[in-house]
C-alpha cells in the first residue's frame, strides 16, 4: 500500500472511530461513496458553514442569502444546459465489470509511460489529441487512443473494453406530469430567483446571492473518501455585475477567496491557482483554487465568470425579463454578468481534517494522535473535567459546565483518568480543557491545558468563559477578514 493510501485509510478510520464520518447505511453493507457525518463531524461541518456564511453575508453588505429547493421545474435544467451537456464519458471493462472515465485511464497511463523518462513532448502531444477529441466529442478516437496506449483494467489487467458512450450525471425522478431531477448544482436556484431577490431586497448592481445546499451527481468514479461523492454539499455565491466590470470583479474574487482559505493556516504551500484550459460552456474565464490533499493537488473551489449565459437562457425559456433597468432611464436595461465562487463543503472538511490530523512523538517516547483543527472550527470548544470522581470535585465541575454551556459547545467527562481524557480530546480537536482539582476548592482556580502545546496554567473560575471566547471565538477571525476587504 502506498504511503498516501495508508494515510487516507488512517484518516477514514480515525474519522469513523471518533464520530466524524461514518459509511452510510453501514449495518446493511453501506453504499459506495455515500457517507454520514457523526456527532463531531456535523459540528465541524456546521462551524465551517457558519464561517463561510458570515464571511459572505456579514462582511459584504451587498451579498444576501438564499435557500432554494432541491427539486425544481425540469425546464430549469433545459435552460442551464444540464440535460443536453451534463454528461460524462464512460467505458466498461467486460471482464471486471468495472466502469471508468476514459480520460482518467489515459492520464494515468501516460503519467506512467512518460514521466519516468521525462518525455514531456510526447505526453503533451497525447494530451492535446485527447482534449481535441473530447472537444469534438470524437468518441471513436478516444477509444483508439486507449488501444494504442495498451491500457488495461487496473483491477484485473483485462483489455476487453466496451465502446465509449455518454452518461448523463443527473438523478432522474420519474413523475406522471413532469420528469423531476435532483439538482446537480445549487447555482440554478439562485438564477431562477434573481428577480425575486432583486425586487424584494431592492438590490443594486453589484450584488451577490449566497447559498449552501445539497447537490447530487451520479458520479461514474466516486472515490477518495469524501472527496468525490454522489451526494454532497456546496457553498456558492453568484455575484451580479456590470458587463464592462467583468475582469475587475473576476480578479477581486480570486484574490479574496484565496485569502479566505489562507486564514485556516493549513500552510500556504498547500494551495495553488490553476487557470482552466477547457472552459465550461457557460464560462469565459475560470480558475480553480487547488489544495494538496493526501492524494495530490485537486480542486477545492472554483471561481468563474459565467457572463450573462444563465440569465439570458432562463429569460428565453421562461419568457420573463431577467434584466436590470437603469435608474431614471426606463428604456435603458441590460443583463448583468455573473462572477461565481463555488466551494465544495465536503472537500473543505476533508482538507481541514486531513491537514490537522497529526501523530506526534512525546518526550516520554510515546505517541499521541492530535487533531489540530483551527480552534474556531473545533466541534467541541472546551472540556470540563474533575481530577477525580470524588471529594466534591465532580459537583464543582458539573456546576461550571452547566453555567457556561449555553455560551460554548462543551463536553463534560469523568469516566477515565485525566491523562486519558486529555488524549481523547486531542483526538477530536478540542482546543482547551479545564480540570477541577483540590486547589479549586481552596482558591477557585482551575488548570487550563492547551491542545497544541500541552502547556498548562491556572485561571480563575470566573475567567473560564472569557478564556474560551479568546481562544476559540470566530469574531476575531471575521474582523481580520473584514480589515483585509477594506485594505
Amino acid at each position: 500500500m502506498k504511503k498516501d493510501d495508508k494515510f487516507l485509510h488512517f484518516l477514514a478510520s480515525h474519522a469513523k472511530n471518533y464520530g466524524f464520518v461514518f459509511p452510510s447505511s453501514e449495518i446493511y453493507g453501506g453504499i459506495n461513496s455515500i457517507y454520514d457525518y457523526g456527532q463531531y463531524g456535523v459540528e465541524l461541518k456546521n462551524n465551517i458553514k457558519e464561517y463561510w456564511w458570515k464571511s459572505m453575508t456579514l462582511l459584504h453588505e451587498n451579498i444576501v442569502g438564499l435557500d432554494s429547493s432541491i427539486l425544481m421545474h425540469p425546464d430549469i435544467w433545459k435552460a442551464s444546459g444540464h440535460i443536453e451537456k451534463f454528461n460524462e464519458l464512460l467505458i466498461d471493462n467486460k471482464d471486471s465489470k468495472k466502469r471508468y472515465k476514459p480520460e482518467l485511464l489515459i492520464h494515468k497511463r501516460i503519467n506512467y509511460l512518460f514521466d519516468k523518462y521525462n518525455h514531456k513532448k510526447k505526453k503533451d502531444e497525447i494530451l492535446y489529441r485527447m482534449y481535441k477529441s473530447l472537444k469534438r466529442n470524437d468518441l471513436l478516437d478516444i477509444r483508439l487512443l486507449i488501444d494504442e496506449l495498451n491500457i488495461s483494467d487496473p483491477i484485473c489487467g483485462s483489455k476487453n473494453w466496451t465502446n465509449i458512450r455518454l452518461f448523463n450525471m443527473m438523478f432522474k425522478i420519474p413523475e406522471k406530469k413532469l420528469d423531476l431531477f435532483l439538482r446537480p448544482e445549487t447555482a440554478q436556484g439562485i438564477f431562477s430567483n434573481f428577480s425575486n431577490v432583486k425586487k424584494s431586497g431592492r438590490m443594486k448592481i453589484p450584488f451577490g446571492i449566497a447559498q449552501i445546499g445539497k447537490s447530487f451527481r451520479n458520479e461514474i468514479v466516486a472515490r477518495q473518501f469524501i472527496f468525490r461523492m454522489r451526494e454532497f454539499e456546496q457553498m456558492e455565491m453568484q455575484f451580479f455585475i456590470l458587463p464592462e466590470e467583468e475582469k475587475k470583479w473576476y480578479e477581486y474574487w480570486k484574490k479574496i477567496r484565496l485569502k479566505w482559505h489562507l486564514e485556516f493556516k493549513l500552510g500556504k504551500d498547500k494551495y495553488k491557482l490553476k487557470n482552466h484550459i477547457n472552459l465550461a460552456h457557460y464560462s469565459s474565464s475560470g480558475t480553480d483554487i487547488e489544495f494538496n490533499f493526501p492524494f495530490g493537488f485537486k480542486e477545492i473551489e472554483g471561481i468563474h465568470s459565467r457572463r450573462d449565459f444563465d440569465l439570458k437562457r432562463h429569460g428565453f425559456f421562461s419568457k420573463k425579463k431577467l434584466r436590470f433597468f437603469v435608474d431614471h432611464f426606463p428604456s435603458k436595461n441590460y443583463i448583468p454578468y455573473v462572477i461565481e465562487t463555488s466551494l465544495g463543503l465536503d472537500r473543505l472538511f476533508l482538507a481541514i481534517f486531513s491537514s490537522s490530523l497529526k501523530i506526534e512523538k512525546l518526550e516520554n517516547g510515546k505517541e499521541r494522535v492530535v487533531l489540530k483543527i483551527p480552534p474556531y472550527l473545533s466541534p467541541i470548544k472546551a472540556g470540563i473535567f474533575p481530577l477525580v470522581s470524588k471529594n466534591g470535585l465532580p459537583e464543582i465541575a458539573k456546576k461550571i459546565f452547566n453555567e457556561i454551556k449555553i455560551d460554548h459547545k462543551l463536553i463534560y467527562d469523568q469516566k477515565e483518568s485525566i491523562g486519558k481524557l486529555y488524549r481523547r480530546q486531542d483526538a477530536i480537536g478540542t482546543p482547551i480543557c479545564f480540570t477541577i482539582d483540590y486547589d479549586t476548592i481552596e482558591n477557585n482556580t482551575v488548570t487550563m491545558r492547551h491542545r497544541d502545546t500541552m502547556k498548562q496554567k491556572r485561571v480563575h473560575i470566573t475567567k473560564i468563559s472569557e478564556e474560551i471566547e479568546k481562544e476559540t471565538g470566530l469574531k476575531n477571525i471575521l474582523r481580520k477578514l473584514s480589515n483585509d476587504l477594506v485594505n
